[in-house]
């Protein structure tokens, strides 16, 4: 059994179970839907919702290899920046709020003055919320090379504006956003010092919406995490 594969049950018995070790003393029994969640999660199957752990690396192995195809991609196919929360503040503020290193003002229509961010794609920082991008951390098109293409517009949307995932949006520099455009992990990376954190969210976001990876992309990102140190990734799936 893979490490992808010891899904995080509901109770602490039902851990203990897909660890192969005894439930601690006070824990909760194993009942028999546990024990069916814990079959389907070695199995491979996967629900919306449910949480999976893993080390970095072995998360990698776990990601499926497919052919890419972008035919058919519009960026429109993915509505973004909403304010789903109806406070004022779409998803691109929300982000830029969520990083900020010291907090901006905030003023009518979600405009933010002041403030202070810095920007892990090439380690500058920034003062003027204007200068920011909040980029998809998984480009839109390569998420649609990579399975959205059949997804529904609702999770194409879900996607395109994740603030349940904090690794999936991230702000950083106008420049180094462009610069990136929308090139995947073997065509582009982030400076050397973030390199290993950009190796994790990509894993992350991959597993999350469960996207596959061509045979080039996957063999980088294991030659990238060999060098980095093989952190668990904790990952609730988002379909």
């Amino acid at each position: 059994m893979t490490a992808m594969a010891r899904a995080v049950l509901t109770t602490t018995a039902a851990a203990a179970l897909l660890a192969g070790t005894a439930a601690p003393a006070g824990a909760a029994p194993v009942h028999a839907a546990d024990r069916a969640l814990a079959s389907s999660a070695v199995a491979g199957h996967r629900e919306v919702g449910q949480v999976v752990t893993a080390p970095l690396r072995d998360a990698i192995e776990e990601l499926t290899v497919a052919e890419e195809s972008r035919a058919g991609y519009v960026r429109t196919a993915f509505k973004h920046w909403v304010d789903a929360d109806h406070d004022g503040c779409n998803t691109r503020k929300e982000v830029i709020l969520r990083e900020a290193v010291e907090a901006p003002e905030v003023g009518p229509g979600c405009t933010l003055t002041g403030g202070r961010w810095y920007s892990i794609y090439d380690g500058v920082t920034v003062t003027d919320a204007s200068a920011l991008d909040v980029d998809h951390v998984v480009p839109l098109a390569e998420a649609w090379d990579s399975g959205a293409s059949a997804w529904t517009a609702a999770e194409r949307q879900a996607y395109a504006n994740d603030l349940d995932e904090p690794r999936d949006l991230v702000a950083v520099t106008a420049r180094s956003n462009r610069q990136k455009a929308d090139k995947d992990i073997a065509e582009w990376r982030p400076i050397e010092a973030e390199k290993c954190d950009y190796v994790a969210r990509w894993t992350v976001s991959k597993t999350r919406w469960g996207q596959t990876v061509d045979t080039t992309e996957k063999n980088v990102l294991r030659d990238l995490a060999a060098t980095c140190p093989n952190e668990t990734l904790t990952i609730s799936l988002a379909r």
